[in-house]
């Protein structure tokens, strides 16, 4: 006769043990994890390092803001046209709540900061892009008070910096987006005229619009380690000439390989490096007979 309960699963004394207690909760951003090799730092050692994986080097995204923190003299930064903000001039649908949704996740009211600081003691009109504000994309008014700070800078004889991170030209603003290509690079080419300097630091990505006028029209280039750099991305690219790219195909080393940038620096050497090329500016428009 068959015994009831003979094909039951015994209990094991495990499974009748009291549950451990709930984990302690973690802080909210107490750790960060890389993008790159995944490896997890606290985010205050994180942000030490300017938001450089000290396992891998990978440079992670910062802000507009932050990046201007890092590169110009504390306290020494006035912004310029922060005001400025964009407008659904084309009535494209649903921009006014992708525009609000950017500035909330953002905090700020467009996808560039402008404005005058000192690099190195050295005043200098710096401009960064906002990768949180629809990642950092050129509308009209990005393009507006990038041109506004060319033509300041040539008025007080200014060098300017510009740290770039876009996916381009801004669709919903349609061609009013477009002309920001040839608005700005006729104010990069009248600074430059006066003999004035443009240096250009790309970050990851500068892609699109941006790359195709004022990214890759500074005097010189400067890149981040693996920063993604080009018009159209790797994957159209690939799917419109059906050819196989090259490994490491418009990231900075590939295109420092091929002379489209001067030289790749580390965030942590930028600013070090910044002031040396305004140094050394400073010098020659003094031996020629202007000055800083």
């Amino acid at each position: 006769m068959i015994k009831r309960g003979l094909f039951r699963k015994p209990n094991l004394a495990l499974e009748s043990a009291p549950t451990a207690a709930p984990a302690a909760d973690v802080p909210e951003r107490l750790l960060t994890a890389c993008p790159a090799c995944k490896a997890a730092h606290f985010s205050e050692d994180l942000e030490s390092n300017l938001n450089v994986c000290p396992a891998c080097g990978h440079h992670l995204r910062i802000s507009g803001r932050r990046r201007i923190g890092i590169l110009c003299d504390e306290g020494t930064f006035e912004e310029h046209d922060g005001g400025l903000s964009s407008q659904n001039l084309i009535d494209f649908p649903e921009y006014e709540r992708k525009l609000a949704s950017a500035r909330r996740a953002s905090g700020e009211r467009e996808a560039v900061i402008c404005g005058v600081g000192r690099v190195g003691g050295f005043e200098t009109a710096v401009f960064a892009m906002e990768p949180g504000f629809m990642m950092g994309s050129m509308g009209s008014v990005v393009g507006e008070k990038i041109t506004r700070l060319f033509e300041t800078a040539a008025k007080r004889r200014l060098p300017v910096i510009g740290c770039t991170v876009s996916g381009g030209a801004r669709m919903q603003e349609g061609m009013l987006s477009l002309i920001q290509m040839a608005k700005v690079s006729g104010a990069v080419r009248r600074h430059g005229d006066l003999g004035l300097l443009y240096i250009a630091l790309l970050t990851d990505p500068t892609t699109g619009g941006v790359t195709a006028s004022f990214a890759m029209e500074g005097d010189i280039i400067l890149a981040e380690p693996k920063a993604l750099i080009g018009f159209a991305g790797p994957r159209v690219i690939e799917q419109t000439t059906r050819t196989k790219l090259p490994a490491g195909f418009q990231r900075a080393e590939f295109m420092l390989s091929k002379g489209f940038i001067d030289a790749i620096v580390e965030r942590t050497a930028q600013k070090e490096y910044l002031q040396r090329l305004l140094r050394l500016h400073s010098f020659a428009r003094a031996e020629g007979g202007g000055g800083q």
